[in-house]
């Protein structure tokens, strides 16, 4: 009996010790960079909600994959350029986007031993997202009732920290560089030719950015990849 009690407790032991995974959601604001509204890199013009996984390979990386939703407002009335002001458009826009990667931690980050972990992070990959596809005509927005896609490269700054056992909060800040000029609906393509030119605008050489900004609460669990990773 004792040595099926040795066994069992033995196992235990090794579960608690031995998080190689994480499962959590993130929570934080959205918002672009582009030819409509505020140039500020950072500050949130509407919600950011998603979910989050990651694989833990060894003390310094991560694969990463998610999927997040987020939606942000861009007004001209915002800016600081005196002809968007003038301007005064108004873009509503959401996005949907799937993304996977690699997440880099600067120091050695180990969650097989008691204790506290600390680091901060980089995150990047490849990103694939939807959008709301509008243009302007004659100076109103034009809902054109359906969505576009695009890819992205994420660059993520972050850091996160061990709250438990089981638990790890982060913080991290995520621009994505897209590869499409109509976030702001400034750039629409597959138009008539005869309209191109009424709803076109701004600096149509250079792509869009959106941004993540936020926290993530996740929980870790799963056994050890091998015995020297995180020793």
């Amino acid at each position: 009996m004792k040595k099926y009690l040795f066994i069992v407790f033995s196992v235990l032991a090794f579960s608690v010790n031995a998080q190689t995974y994480e499962i959590g959601i993130f929570a934080g604001g959205a918002n672009n960079i582009g030819d409509v509204g505020r140039t500020n890199y950072i500050l949130p013009s509407g919600p950011a909600l998603g979910g989050v996984f990651k694989w833990n390979k060894s003390k310094r990386y991560a694969w990463r994959g998610s999927i997040t939703y987020g939606k942000f407002t861009a007004k001209d009335a915002n800016s600081s350029i005196s002809a968007r002001q003038q301007r005064n458009y108004v873009v509503d826009n959401s996005i949907l986007e799937a993304s996977a990667g690699l997440e880099w931690n600067f120091v050695d980050y180990n969650l097989h031993k008691l204790g506290p972990a600390f680091t901060p992070y980089l995150y990047t990959g490849l990103t694939y997202f939807r959008y709301d596809y509008n243009y302007f005509d004659l100076g109103q927005l034009v809902d054109a009732n359906q969505k576009d896609g695009a890819l992205a490269i994420p660059m993520t700054l972050g850091a996160k920290m061990r709250l438990s056992q089981f638990l790890i909060l982060g913080v991290e800040i995520g621009a994505r560089y897209t590869f499409t000029d109509n976030l702001d609906a400034n750039n629409p393509e597959d138009l008539p030719v005869a309209n191109q030119f009424n709803v076109t605008f701004g600096n149509i050489n250079s792509d869009d950015w959106y941004v993540f900004s936020g926290f993530t609460l996740t929980y870790t669990f799963g056994r050890k990849p091998c015995m020297d990773c995180f020793e």
